[in-house]
């Protein structure tokens, strides 16, 4: 399964945007991690949206008893990689190139920054013609054009002999955004599935799971499987349609997620990166077959999903497409609540806030 990276992706209907009535504010972003704060990985809020019923207000480590014995949570092995790394334009100019997305033939897609007075970055609006960024004295990258369907994010191609995940490793260091005001470990960008190195950005749903959650999941009678899928930038702005990913559904987790559905269980995404990857190997019939490759599907109210039937995630932004793929999982009306209790109760937001778990039924648990 080949994504076509080159061509002009066709427009993708996400609806009518959610009409959530409020604006991110500082005081509703995490700024660092739940660590920092005095609060353990697993200690973070928790809320859980029963479908339209009120939501259940708890703390992620009581996860377990918010799920039924039977039920399955996948999730997301794909460990975050140092994608930040300075650069060199030909002009003479510095960046910061948030390095996304290694894409079939040898390209990749790359965001230039700039910084800002404060030591942030901001998207850097380049003029739409070829350029070179250099990583060190031998390593670079040749900025070709814009990626279709954006004027912020760039398809590059090494320069020679470079290899890029190699310089990220001798130079990168973790991607952040002006909410995060200072730098933090890779270490903190880890989850507790993360075994195979290659998302420019934590998956982050991951992120509040500890070994103690886990052992208490298996204890419950909740299932475990895992696929994999990287992912590049996550600062997708309003226009910019879901870029294609690598991914891969193994044998063991398509069967395992066949016959938690066929006995009655519930199939538990452990993120929106989950959600994409089981979707990308559901056949119309719902079922769940081995995948591995590239995907471009976006998921959409109007598509649904066939192979999920909740969703652990975190909050998204008012403009975030991927609040499209939560409609698909949950309802409209599921979100409307939920995000208008998590702003009146001083959820956070970003990498590092507090978690949502949506269960489109509320008869269940």
């Amino acid at each position: 399964m080949t994504a076509l990276v080159t061509a002009e992706a066709p427009p993708v209907d996400f609806g009518p945007p959610l009409p959530l009535g409020f604006a991110l504010d500082p005081a509703h972003e995490a700024h660092e991690p739940p660590e920092a704060r005095g609060t353990a990985r697993d200690g973070v809020r928790l809320m859980v949206s029963p479908g339209t019923a009120a939501p259940v207000h708890t703390t992620f480590d009581q996860l377990p008893s918010m799920l039924a014995p039977g039920d399955l949570i996948v999730a997301n092995t794909s460990g975050t990689v140092a994608a930040a790394v300075d650069a060199r334009l030909d002009d003479g100019s510095t960046i910061v190139l948030h390095v996304s997305t290694e894409l079939p033939g040898g390209l990749w897609m790359v965001e230039p920054r700039e910084r800002t007075a404060s030591g942030a970055t901001r998207p850097l609006r380049l003029a739409p013609v070829p350029t070179t960024a250099r990583l060190d004295a031998e390593a670079a990258v040749h900025l070709l054009r814009p990626a279709p369907g954006s004027d912020r994010l760039w398809l590059a191609v090494p320069s020679g002999g470079t290899d890029v995940a190699a310089s990220l490793r001798r130079h990168g260091r973790p991607i952040r955004y002006s909410y995060v005001p200072e730098d933090w470990p890779l270490s903190a960008y880890q989850t507790v599935f993360a075994s195979r190195p290659g998302s420019a950005e934590m998956p982050s749903a991951s992120r509040p799971f500890t070994d103690h959650v886990v052992a208490r999941l298996v204890a419950a009678g909740v299932g475990l499987a895992t696929i994999t899928l990287h992912t590049g930038v996550s600062s997708l702005e309003g226009h910019e349609l879901p870029y294609a990913e690598r991914f891969e559904v193994p044998a063991t987790t398509a069967a395992i997620v066949n016959a938690v559905h066929a006995s009655g269980g519930r199939v538990i995404a452990a993120g929106t990166t989950v959600v994409r990857a089981l979707e990308s190997a559901t056949d119309a019939q719902g079922r769940v077959h081995p995948a591995d490759g590239w995907t471009d599907v976006v998921i959409t109210p109007a598509r649904g999903v066939r192979a999920v039937d909740g969703l652990i995630t975190g909050w998204h932004e008012p403009e975030a497409t991927h609040l499209a793929m939560l409609e698909a999982v949950a309802s409209r009306d599921a979100l409307l609540i939920a995000y208008r209790e998590a702003f009146e109760h001083g959820y956070l937001w970003h990498e590092f806030g507090d978690s949502h778990l949506l269960l489109p039924y509320a008869d269940r648990p």
